[in-house]
């Protein structure tokens, strides 16, 4: 039944081109027909007031003969319809009458006579007779039957010559879309790499050509992105998995080789950074989704006294110690999500210490260009090159391969950061540091109350 609906909407609907040349058509046959109409009623009315005018001014002519010559001038007048009547007897009448008197009627009737229109015209005689004159219309009516057929004809060519240029040109103007109709319907899932060919007419259609190929590049792009991450994301999990399994199958194998308390620790291990993993790949997910979050009035300025205080205490993982300076954290509230802004923090504090030589430097402070707050974390290290500042915000990359998998991160912190920032209406960027290594920026909307003129707090 589906089926069945579904094919009879295909059969009643009308190509595109279709419908342009009816509507087309349409409009030109109304507004031809229209003028046409319009046209046959203005030249019968002008032929009337014409022949009306003709008889009168022949009326008068032959009336001032009368006058003159007599009634026998009617005799003469072998052509013409004409009565003189004194009253309602006929006194005298043309040849053509042959003796017939001419229908009754007033000055500018049309009658018939002797099965022809006429036009009756009166014309009154000094002594009171009246001349009656009946001019015959047939030379009219077949003058407005020419035109009427020269009229049809010329609208049925005009609309059957509309139609064809009409079809023609959209068919014509439609043809590239119907390539790249075919061409991206030619395009998969695994053919992203495909463009469609851009015609050189520089008009709509290659306009929609080159946003569909600009389309498709971000959708290249994205699955390309997609794939990367895919393929990362399970390297990064097979390792801890191969590491838990490499070390229970030595224990099966050599139990005198590790202890219990060893092989518990590495497991331990390998599943702490599994889920800290995990975590991060589901809160990357979240943020492409753009969850809802709340926002609400967060200190930025307590967020990094905080992290202050934890690289302080050792809490960054790092075997050296580090000098933390916190001297330039000022009061600055922000507008956004606590826990998340809690965790932009964090990865700036852990990514600045885990690249530092000895120091790291935090501060906050409310911009003086418009309501936001700013955050700076610097770190004296090697920083980040300038080519490679904008690749150092995505997934899974690490600029120093050479560094130890546990001491260079999973790669998602940076790209975590710069997810919370840009969801909260904010932004992040990597310049250079007055320490010598890495600034890493965050700007976020100011909250309500946020002030910049706040005491230095350590």
């Amino acid at each position: 039944m589906a089926d069945r609906m579904r094919r009879g909407r295909g059969i009643r609907s009308w190509s595109l081109r279709t419908r342009i040349t009816v509507v087309a058509t349409a409009a030109v046959a109304v507004v031809m027909i229209l003028g046409s109409l319009a046209f046959h009623a203005v030249l019968a009315g002008s032929i009337r007031v014409a022949t009306e005018r003709a008889a009168e001014a022949r009326a008068e002519q032959i009336a001032a003969r009368v006058e003159a010559e007599g009634p026998r001038v009617l005799e003469d007048l072998d052509d013409e319809l004409v009565e003189l009547r004194a009253g309602t007897t006929v006194t005298a009448a043309s040849p053509e009458t042959e003796g017939a008197p001419l229908p009754a009627g007033d000055s500018g009737d049309t009658a018939r006579y002797d099965d022809e229109p006429v036009l009756i015209v009166r014309e009154e005689l000094d002594d009171g007779r009246e001349l009656v004159l009946a001019v015959p219309l047939e030379d009219d009516t077949e003058t407005l039957g020419t035109v009427a057929l020269l009229l049809a004809v010329s609208t049925g060519a005009v609309v059957l010559l509309v139609a064809a240029v009409t079809w023609w040109v959209v068919g014509r103007a439609l043809r590239p879309v119907a390539r790249i109709r075919a061409d991206v319907d030619d395009i998969t899932g695994d053919r992203l790499d495909r463009r469609i060919a851009e015609p050189p007419t520089h008009d709509e259609i290659a306009a929609l050509a080159i946003t569909m190929n600009r389309m498709l590049d971000r959708l290249d792009a994205a699955a390309t992105a997609q794939r990367r991450f895919v393929s990362d994301a399970s390297h990064e999990l097979r390792s801890p998995l191969a590491t838990i399994r490499q070390h229970g199958e030595l224990a099966r194998a050599h139990p005198d080789a590790t202890s219990l308390d060893d092989l518990a620790e590495v497991v331990v291990a390998e599943g702490v950074r599994m889920q800290e993993l995990v975590d991060a790949l589901l809160l990357l997910a979240r943020l492409d989704e753009r969850a809802p979050q709340r926002r609400t009035s967060v200190d930025l300025d307590d967020l990094a006294l905080a992290e202050v205080s934890r690289l302080r205490a050792g809490g960054s993982g790092e075997s050296e110690p580090l000098t933390v300076d916190g001297s330039g954290i000022t009061a600055a509230r922000v507008t956004g999500d606590a826990a998340m802004l809690a965790r932009l923090v964090r990865n700036l504090a852990d990514n600045a210490a885990r690249h530092a030589r000895s120091r790291v430097r935090i501060s906050t402070a409310v911009s003086s260009d418009g309501p936001w707050g700013v955050l700076h974390v610097d770190d004296d290290g090697s920083g980040v090159p300038v080519g490679e500042r904008d690749r150092v915000f995505e997934r899974f990359v690490r600029l120093d391969e050479a560094r130890a998998r546990d001491a260079g991160g999973s790669g998602l912190g940076l790209a975590i950061v710069r997810g919370i920032a840009e969801a909260g209406g904010g932004s992040v960027a990597v310049s250079d540091s007055p320490l010598g290594g890495a600034r890493f920026t965050v700007t976020l909307p100011a909250g309500e109350e946020a002030s910049g003129l706040a005491a230095p707090r350590t």
